[in-house]
């Protein structure tokens, strides 16, 4: 039975959908690629005065977006309705962005604080994102470890005039890494007057305010002066949203209540790290070396006493027992990490001159700065007593972790002889006669007294200046250069320092039984700020000449033949500066330059058939090179009905993270031992076993850059049909089939590795063990957990992806004051499987959280869209946006789970909490045109306040999936604007 409630939510994520009926005929939401379109719909007092375009993926100038390939076209207008604020968040409502890609929720990847497009799931690096038709610099940070990408954070927003999404293969004209698309955003060109907007927002529990302003203004009338000349500035600030701030399950890791696993970080566990010390009786070594602990005997410790435990405790019995305080780190620490969306803040200028130097010759010069700054908490960071300096397989079981001496001594003592040497309060097996190498004591402890947090601050300096025109009306010539320059820091507070902590612990200076008493200048001293700078640069010059040849019955021959040379440069230094092993991240070095030829053929056969040829010659200063070629063509048998199709060849070059020695990598994913270990160290954590030994943890994978890799290659074709049955109603359907090879992956086989290790069975080729836990102290004879497996880069099998977009776009006029528009945009991907490419099975992803290395692992969902439907009705608009992702199964091919849940999920539940559920919630935006000159509006986002479905499997977010799902933990939002121009 379907109560009262659920039926009103239903009817108004639907509700805001009249005459629903007529959206059968469409095209894609937010797009005009549909026949009959005769221009893109443009902004009069921003647009250049011409009914010919150049349409992403060609070089011809056209009236109409009817190319053979898939382009969806993002306006203003509709960007507006939907109450899109951002590149980041127009890009990424696509359809057609699938698994790999990264939202700004994502804080706790590698390159958080970037935003990116992952086109077909093929991965931010498959993408190429152009700013008027030109490369932008990369990202200093790349997506774990070492996928490169363009951040839409740095794009200005109120500077665009639109988007063209080109979702089709595209290296035959702009060369590496447009194998799953092209984004091109396309600035305003020219612009008069005065125009700008503000506008204020909140979420409904009073968090997470979002503030935004910009201002345009312009001067010169280009068609009578021939010059124009505008500035455009803007800003906006979000507030964040912690954990704390939202109900449950999105504020804890404890979801035992609900039949879950408690996996909150000192809870319920010893050896977890709480910020309540626990110590262990260990012999010692070196007694100047905090490090050179022994494995721990006898029953647990805890500092302070239960006294401080202000949660409760939890016993674990037996020889190796103890009393510890529980804790829930969500609650306790939301407001410093873990927040649910960052506090950011974003600023931008951008300038264009525009000069007709002569009656055949057009100039511009544009210039912008960018700057975004985020700032994300973390957990408390803790004593780590699995060896983090590079020890190996061997010395973590007989120097396994970190203790507190007997004695302490003064800084730069020699405390194995020192006569003034006195016990370390810290210690409380430190008693007057005690044996100083047998009475250490290994600690288990997080710094919760010390603030963890990174600001991450990114500007983005671009400039461009380019000419073109026309020879004797034959010839139309065009050459630009761009350079960029992406210069990114990340300030780091509370990352612990390994001198610092060695002398804390020696001397005693840092207090751990009541670590209230600290000074600032102790803390200071372990974990001191410091700031990691990156950058990454970019010069391109880009020239070529188009010709119409001679008449053919359906229009003019067209060829055109072009050129680009292009330096790029990257330094993204690793968050590990020679003070610390505990900031484990990634770093990449490298510079280039790449020559590349390229032409197109255009051939109108027939009125009715149109024929497009395409490629494109590139060389690396690496030593490689690699030609592209694509053909495709578009039939007209009828006004009403278009077919059209491509097929193309591509590539990816290896980012300089990939194919640079001097780069490397270290990453961690969550995996559940398999049932034998669990079994091995006190039963399955189905039935009841609570050793956290044997329960999920971090395992860690290391790489370095290797030179000898091959670029990827890829084949893709497209087939589709664009069908107007009367004028203003119009619908697609676009089938796409891709194939990469030698795919560039990190240890395709790091499943296989992690089992066989469990297995006791030699690793493949090319793996080895960097380093394992310590014995498990209930366990200590079972196998220990292995805590890094260094993998291989390498080229490795095949990816097919393979799906259909469907769009749709009516516009109705109901009276002469009313009018209804509808657009659907909506992705069914068929298959996405990789072959590993060594007699592997092959890994099915499609419906599943695989791949679930990649990004923020959040998965393939099999369907999701958008649904805009507009009613104006004179000044009046209001208009509701639905967005609809399918469910996913909490299973993913490249962990070795099954398929089916019965064998386990990554959770570690069995077949409970088997899927995340479908996820559908609607905004709405109401806009009123007082005048010309004056538009109000007020915007609702997730208007039936829908919750996030449950995701415990989850790394990228506490039970949630901050890719798909960031509008149900953010809940219901409020925001009010207004625009103006003169």
């Amino acid at each position: 039975m379907i109560s009262a409630h659920t039926s009103l939510k239903n009817r108004l994520l639907l509700g805001a959908a009249p005459l629903a009926a007529l959206a059968s005929f469409a095209a894609p939401a937010f797009a005009q690629d549909q026949a009959g379109s005769a221009s893109l719909p443009t902004d009069s007092s921003t647009a250049e005065q011409s009914n010919d375009i150049v349409v992403t993926g060609s070089l011809f100038r056209r009236t109409n977006t009817e190319t053979p390939s898939p382009v969806t076209v993002l306006t203003t207008e509709t960007l507006s309705r939907a109450g899109i604020t951002n590149i980041n968040d127009a890009v990424r409502s696509i359809s057609a962005d699938g698994a790999g890609s990264i939202s700004t929720g994502f804080t706790n990847g590698f390159s958080a604080g970037g935003a990116a497009v992952s086109l077909r799931g093929l991965g931010v690096s498959s993408t190429l994102v152009l700013v008027d038709g030109l490369r932008s610099t990369n990202f200093p940070l790349n997506d774990d470890g070492h996928n490169a990408y363009v951040d839409l954070n740095s794009i200005p927003f109120s500077a665009v005039e639109r988007v063209e999404v080109l979702k089709d293969g595209a290296s035959s004209s702009y060369g590496a890494d447009a194998i799953g698309g092209v984004v091109n955003i396309i600035m305003k060109k020219h612009f008069t007057g005065l125009a700008g907007t503000v506008e204020g927002g909140v979420t409904e529990k009073g968090d997470g305010a979002r503030y935004r302003g910009n201002l345009t203004a312009g001067y010169g009338d280009y068609d009578e002066k021939g010059w124009n000349f505008y500035v455009n500035g803007e800003y906006q600030k979000d507030r964040p949203i912690s954990a704390t701030a939202r109900d449950f399950p999105y504020n804890t890791n404890d979801l035992s209540s609900i039949g879950g696993l408690d996996n909150n970080t000192g809870d319920s566990s010893l050896t977890t790290q709480s910020t309540n010390a626990v110590v262990r009786r260990a012999p010692q070594t070196d007694l100047n070396n905090p490090f050179a602990g022994g494995v721990a005997s006898g029953t647990y410790t805890l500092l302070g006493g239960t006294a401080q435990c202000a949660n409760g405790t939890f016993t674990v019995p037996g020889a190796a027992g103890g009393t510890g305080c529980k804790h829930d780190y969500g609650q306790e620490y939301g407001t410093r990490y873990n927040d649910i969306q960052p506090s950011q803040e974003r600023y931008s200028f951008t300038g264009r001159l525009s000069l007709r130097l002569s009656d055949t010759i057009e100039g511009y010069a544009t210039g912008s700065y960018s700057h975004s700054q985020v700032t994300i908490g973390r957990q408390p960071n803790g004593i780590r007593q699995t060896q983090p300096y590079g020890a190996s397989p061997t010395q973590s079981s007989s120097n396994p972790g970190i203790v507190l001496p007997v004695y302490i001594c003064s800084a730069g003592v020699n405390c194995a002889t020192a006569t003034d040497r006195t016990l370390n309060p810290n210690n409380p097996y430190a008693t007057a006669g005690a044996d100083p190498t047998t009475n250490a004591a290994r600690i288990y402890y997080a710094f919760g007294d010390i603030p963890v947090y990174s600001v991450r601050k990114n500007e983005v300096i671009r400039g461009a200046i380019g000419f073109n025109g026309d020879i004797a009306g034959d010839y139309h010539w065009k050459i630009d250069a761009v350079g960029a320059r992406d210069n990114f820091s990340i300030e780091n507070h509370g990352v612990l320092d390994i001198a610092g902590l060695k002398k804390a612990i020696n001397t005693g200076a840092y207090n751990f039984v009541n670590p209230s008493l600290n000074t600032q200048a102790v803390r200071d001293m372990i974990a001191p700020q410091y700031t990691t700078p990156s950058h990454t640069s970019l010069i391109s010059v880009d020239a070529s000449v188009a010709k119409d040849l001679f008449a053919l019955p359906g229009g003019n021959l067209q060829v055109a033949v072009g050129g680009q040379f292009r330096h790029e440069t990257e330094e993204n230094n690793s968050n590990n500066p020679g003070l610390t092993k505990y900031a484990n991240t990634s770093a990449a070095f490298g510079t280039h330059d790449v020559y590349a030829g390229y032409f197109e053929v255009n051939a109108p056969i027939f009125d009715t058939f149109e024929v497009n040829g395409s490629g494109r010659y590139d060389h690396y200063s690496e030593g490689f090179s690699h030609f592209s070629p694509k053909i495709g063509a578009k039939w007209t048998p009828i006004k009403q009905l278009a077919i059209r199709g491509t097929y193309s060849n591509g590539f990816r070059a290896p980012t300089f993270a990939e194919n640079n020695p001097r780069s490397s990598y270290a990453g961690f994913v969550t995996v559940t031992p398999p049932a034998s270990f669990q079994l091995a160290h006190g039963g399955l954590v189905t039935n009841g076993n609570t050793n956290p030994y044997a329960q999920a943890y971090s395992l860690g994978s290391g790489a370095t850059g290797n030179p000898d890799l091959k670029p990827e290659k890829s084949r893709s074709f497209t087939a589709g049909i664009v069908v107007e049955p009367v004028r203003n109603v119009s619908f697609t359907v676009d089938y796409y089939n891709i194939k990469k090879t030698d795919v560039i992956v990190t240890g395709p086989d790091a499943g296989i590795a992690r089992a066989n290790y469990f297995a006791g069975t030699p690793l493949p080729a090319g793996y080895e063990v960097s380093a394992v836990d310590a014995p498990d102290p209930l366990f200590p004879n079972a196998l220990p957990r292995v805590l890094i497996i260094n993998v291989p880069f390498v080229n490795a099998g095949s990816i097919k992806s393979s799906g259909l977009d469907f769009g749709a776009n009516v516009s109705v006029p109901l009276s002469d004051r009313v009018k209804f528009t509808s657009r659907l945009d909506l992705t069914y991907v068929i298959q996405y499987d990789l072959d590993p490419g060594n007699g592997s099975k092959i890994q099915k992803y499609v419906g599943t959280l695989g791949p679930y290395e990649l990004s923020s692992g959040a998965g393939t969902p099999r369907v999701r869209g958008n649904w805009q439907n507009t009613l104006e009705f004179g000044p009046f608009s209001l208009t509701a946006t639905t967005y609809y992702v399918s469910r996913i199964k909490e299973v993913a091919a490249d962990e070795g789970d099954d398929i089916s849940c019965a064998g386990g999920n990554l959770y570690g539940t069995g077949d409970k909490f088997c899927y995340i559920k479908r996820f559908i919630y609607a905004d709405v935006n109401a806009a009123f045109k007082v005048n010309d000159d004056f538009t109000f509006s007020v915007f609702v986002g997730n208007i039936t306040g829908e919750k996030a479905p449950l995701a415990p499997a989850s790394y990228s977010g506490a039970n949630y999936l901050p890719t798909w799902h960031m509008a149900g933990i953010v809940g219901r939002t409020f925001r009010a604007g207004a625009t103006f121009k003169f």
